[in-house]
């Protein structure tokens, strides 16, 4: 795959061959710092990085005249400034984010009603059905790079190709500012000279994994015996890359996407070893989950948790619960429990509560007696809350003494995902 600083990018000739290319990615190029140089354009073709200036912050995006020092997204501030001491610091304005998304949704919702947002800065589009309005997928990819320079501002890349897997892959080759085309006939092509580490969904855990047995690139997924991936990374990743590396992809474009999982995690100002304050916490941003999925008229399944420590070493845990849940207090009740399993080898940075197996709310068999009736009426006031001042910005009366006690607050909220 192509760099993240753009060097290795590749991009298509006019006029290439665009048959079956009908699924488009469009990635916006290092999204949040192309809003603050639109915002300000004094910051144009200089390094500037997307993070707060305290020492806890982790850069949110870059722009590629910073990536070409090394600095990356996730990556501390402290040694983002080692690698660009001239980098130009700019803290985040995820509103603003926000606000230019909807306005590149809306001009991708005026080539195509087939648009899948993927992250706050990128989308899938299927534009098969639009080639006698504006022709052919090639013609409406350089369209959709040209409406959103114009109208918005900001650059973008642009794969096309027969399946989203590809087509994702492609737009992640042209950076920035590219379009490359993929036809369907030649998909496999395509495909075979890439690291196995490129397919969509294979990590660098994963990745490690294959190479330790000799497979580097997609075409030796492609020729290792299904037997051998599975042993490797079990039955159901196996299968799924092996279908990939074929080139086998048959996900269609969702135009309402049912969110699977919804989560809150969050970076503390100092290291916390006192896991009385980790538990509170932990609580608290199950209430602000709660809020989320009661919005979103869907509950959850399943709980997860995310705990970070001092030396980045990042553990997760999940279960199943016995019965659905949208209440705060059943959310931390299971979080805790998790948390009482993860053996701490050091204080903490980073904790976080995921609620996962969404489904509408309602679906499960009424109970003869809610349990958990006195929680609703304290969920219903932080929703009355919530409404009215934003997610979290009430909380339990319980939390406060020890927060400010503590000076546990955090430090900064998960900012929203972008692909950069």
């Amino acid at each position: 795959m192509g760099r993240q600083d753009g060097s290795g990018r590749l991009v298509s000739a006019q006029n290439t061959d665009d048959t079956g290319a009908s699924i488009l990615h469009v990635d916006m190029d290092a999204f949040y710092a192309a809003v603050e140089v639109l915002d300000d354009p004094a910051l144009a073709g200089k390094p500037v990085v997307i993070a707060h200036r305290d020492g806890r912050s982790v850069v949110s995006s870059a722009s590629y005249e910073a990536r070409r020092y090394g600095v990356r997204s996730a990556m501390p501030i402290a040694q983002a400034l080692r690698a660009c001491p001239a980098a130009i610091v700019v803290p985040p304005r995820f509103e603003r984010y926000r606000e230019i998304s909807a306005r590149v949704m809306e001009v991708f919702r005026g080539i195509t009603p087939f648009v899948e947002p993927l992250s706050i800065d990128e989308a899938f589009l299927d534009v098969s059905g639009v080639r006698r309005l504006w022709g052919s997928p090639a013609r409406v990819a350089q369209l959709i790079r040209e409406q959103v320079g114009a109208e918005v501002g900001i650059t973008c890349s642009v794969g096309a190709a027969a399946t989203k897997h590809v087509a994702k892959m492609a737009s992640t080759l042209s950076k920035p500012n590219g379009l490359l085309v993929v036809p369907a006939a030649r998909t496999q092509e395509f495909l075979d000279p890439r690291p196995a580490g490129a397919m969509w969904g294979v990590g660098p855990k994963a990745a490690e994994t294959l190479a330790s047995r000799g497979i580097h690139t997609i075409r030796d997924v492609r020729e290792t015996p299904l037997a051998v991936l599975t042993r490797a990374l079990g039955p159901t990743q196996a299968s799924r890359i092996l279908d990939l590396a074929c080139g086998r992809d048959a996900r269609q474009i969702e135009t309402s996407r049912v969110e699977k999982s919804i989560s809150h995690e969050e970076t503390f100002d100092e290291d916390i070893s006192d896991t009385m304050l980790l538990r509170a916490e932990l609580l608290r941003l199950s209430d602000r989950v709660a809020v989320r999925l009661r919005h979103a008229g869907v509950e959850a399944h399943g709980v997860a948790i995310k705990v970070r420590l001092s030396d980045f070493t990042t553990m997760t845990r999940s279960r199943k619960l016995a019965e659905p849940t949208d209440v705060g207090q059943r959310l931390g009740t299971a979080a805790r429990e998790l948390f009482d399993g993860v053996e701490l080898r050091g204080a903490v940075r980073l904790i976080g509560v995921r609620a996962e197996r969404l489904t509408p709310a309602g679906m499960s068999a009424a109970a003869l007696w809610d349990d958990d009736g006195e929680w609703r009426q304290v969920d219903g006031a932080l929703d009355r809350a919530s409404e009215r001042f934003g997610v979290g910005a009430v909380t339990r009366a319980a939390f406060l003494t020890r927060q400010r006690r503590a000076r546990h607050l955090p430090a900064h909220t998960r900012p929203p995902e972008t692909s950069d």
